[in-house]
């Protein structure tokens, strides 16, 4: 008889002010999909949505986060909610929440808790040139805005660290 093993599923998201980018990880290292939503108006409900439409797709086992409520983690009281609504969404559907705080993503990418989002986006850049590379966008300039891209980098990283926990 021939068996296929399932190898163990990860998603993760990477929550933002305009959206959301999203990682499918499976296996050691197997990017599976990625990518990010931005919304308009209406983001949390949005997102919600389009999250279990990734949860239902990709049937994960574990969903990834980062820690919104982690020391020294700035964000906005409706990205924290965002937060919670979402780890809830996957526990109903029966899915191990891991959070990751933006000191442990640092350190487990770069092995230096004071690395920038720019190097932690370099580094998955040269882990994954073929799904990657060509992603990174340039580097932004002092009085520019974070480029929306910039979430699938989180999401993947996210991916890369909290699949160990």
């Amino acid at each position: 008889m021939n068996q296929t093993h399932k190898k163990f599923r990860v998603l993760s998201v990477s929550l933002s002010s305009r959206g959301f980018g999203y990682a499918v990880m499976e296996g050691d290292d197997t990017l599976v999909d990625y990518g990010h939503k931005v919304f308009s108006n209406d983001k949390n409900a949005r997102t919600i949505v389009q999250v279990e439409k990734l949860i239902v797709r990709n049937v994960p086992e574990m969903l990834v986060l980062s820690d919104a409520d982690a020391k020294g983690a700035r964000r906005a009281p409706r990205i924290k909610k965002l937060h919670r609504d979402t780890a809830a969404l996957a526990r109903r559907h029966k899915l191990i929440v891991a959070k990751v705080s933006a000191r442990e993503l640092r350190v487990a990418l770069l092995g230096d808790e004071y690395g920038t989002k720019r190097e932690m986006a370099e580094s998955l850049a040269a882990r994954f040139p073929d799904e990657l590379a060509l992603r990174l966008p340039r580097k932004r300039r002092p009085w520019e805005s974070e480029d929306a891209r910039m979430d699938v980098f989180d999401a993947v990283g996210l991916a890369v660290t909290g699949k160990g926990q």
